[in-house]
């Protein structure tokens, strides 16, 4: 891994996920968190202050990359929540099965190194009665800007390190074997479309 994955892209895309447009859409998923959360890809922690304490009783973090976790040290310190980190792989949690009441990814599926493991595992260590919440970027519907993405994806993943324009999280989740019970698809505001394409909601384990 070279300087710019160390020290300068993972501080570009906290930068660019933690713009206020980016901001309020996160304000309409977190705070629905309940009981003991799994955070995928929690990194810099830009969830952390939208978990609400009387709701939720811990944060389990998970993040492999030591570099993100290092620019979310400040606000797990401040958060209102007790936080637990683990820097381990999505795709192989140490988590019991059965031990997580909600589980958060928010643009973290454009990332992980296999999409299908990661949600596997996570519906693995789900309750049956628990929840995912989803905030996502991914591949739109639009033959026109699909086509983009797929342009724009090899000059944008390492610039972006490792996030993917046109991965496809509605059929991922199902394929993993969620049933999606609540979902907005829409184009973030003030970003190109490429970019820009959202999906947002509420899926449980089938």
């Amino acid at each position: 891994m070279g300087f710019y994955e160390r020290h300068i892209g993972p501080r570009l895309v906290s930068c660019i996920c933690g713009a206020a447009n980016i901001e309020a859409e996160r304000e309409k998923v977190v705070p629905a968190a309940q009981g003991v959360v799994l955070e995928v890809g929690i990194g810099p922690g830009l969830n952390l202050p939208l978990y609400d304490p009387a709701r939720v009783s811990r944060v389990i973090g998970v993040d492999p990359h030591a570099t993100f976790l290092k620019l979310g040290r400040a606000r797990r310190e401040v958060a209102r929540v007790p936080v637990e980190i683990r820097q381990e792989p999505a795709e192989a949690m140490q988590l019991p099965s059965r031990s997580i009441d909600t589980a958060v990814v928010t643009f973290t599926l454009c990332s992980v190194e296999d999409v299908a493991r990661c949600l596997s595992e996570i519906r693995r260590v789900l309750r049956p009665e628990g929840r995912l919440l989803f905030l996502e970027h991914g591949l739109s519907g639009d033959t026109v800007v699909a086509r983009w993405q797929n342009r724009l994806n090899p000059l944008w993943r390492p610039l972006a390190v490792g996030c993917n324009l046109n991965r496809p999280v509605l059929g991922s989740l199902r394929a993993a074997g969620f049933a999606i019970e609540e979902v907005d698809e829409y184009y973030l505001q003030r970003t190109p479309r490429p970019f820009a394409h959202l999906s947002r909601g509420k899926a449980r384990p089938a």
